[in-house]
């Protein structure tokens, strides 16, 4: 008799843990003013960050929603062309509204994802994260709000912003975990990308 643990198959679309089958990826205004006026985090550390998050989501082939605001109107230039050169098919849905859930355009890009699990990240935490995420967690959405890829005017409001979510049920994350997380399930061609972002983009030094 033969006896051990016997695999259980996890389904990648009701698990509830992150798939690159159940999640979307929502990015919301990486545009340089913003980026010039987030002060809890380094601009070299935000950029490499908000990239490897893109480049894991596009890794795994996640539905992307990227967001900008005051573009056509005139006063807000368009998205870094450091995320743009990552994600040069995901054209951005551009606001008049600072809550992007309250733009009609973002929230029917949101829905045709058909994902619940949401990983998010915005500039600045305190508003264009908090707003949205507050209305995506009431609507039923789960929320993972991607700390080290967002930003604030200042490390309190980030800090401020990053809480008031979490209690009301957002979960905090980091890009890597969510990669790490999106990876366990998959294994082939994806472990040379992995590691490439990892070698890329982890900090040399703490």
């Amino acid at each position: 008799m033969t006896t051990g643990i016997m695999e259980t198959v996890r389904d990648p679309k009701t698990d509830h843990l992150l798939t690159a089958e159940n999640s979307a990826l929502v990015l919301i205004d990486y545009q340089p003013s913003l980026i010039a006026g987030t002060k809890s985090i380094s601009r070299e550390a935000l950029v490499n960050n908000v990239v490897a998050l893109a480049k894991a989501g596009k890794m795994f082939g996640l539905p992307v929603v990227l967001s900008t605001i005051g573009v056509e109107a005139g006063y807000q230039q368009p998205t870094i062309q450091e995320l743009q050169a990552v994600l040069p098919d995901v054209q951005a849905i551009d606001r008049h509204k600072v809550n992007a859930w309250e733009e009609p355009a973002f929230r029917e890009a949101v829905e045709a994802t058909g994902r619940r699990k949401l990983i998010m990240a915005a500039l600045w935490t305190e508003v264009c994260l908090v707003f949205p995420a507050l209305d995506l967690l009431r609507d039923g959405y789960e929320v993972y709000a991607v700390s080290d890829a967002s930003g604030g005017t200042s490390a309190d409001a980030h800090q401020r912003g990053m809480e008031r979510i979490v209690q009301a049920g957002a979960a905090p994350v980091t890009w890597e975990a969510v990669m790490a997380e999106l990876a366990r399930l998959y294994q082939g061609d994806y472990v040379g990308q992995f590691v490439e972002i990892m070698q890329n983009h982890l900090p040399k030094s703490s």
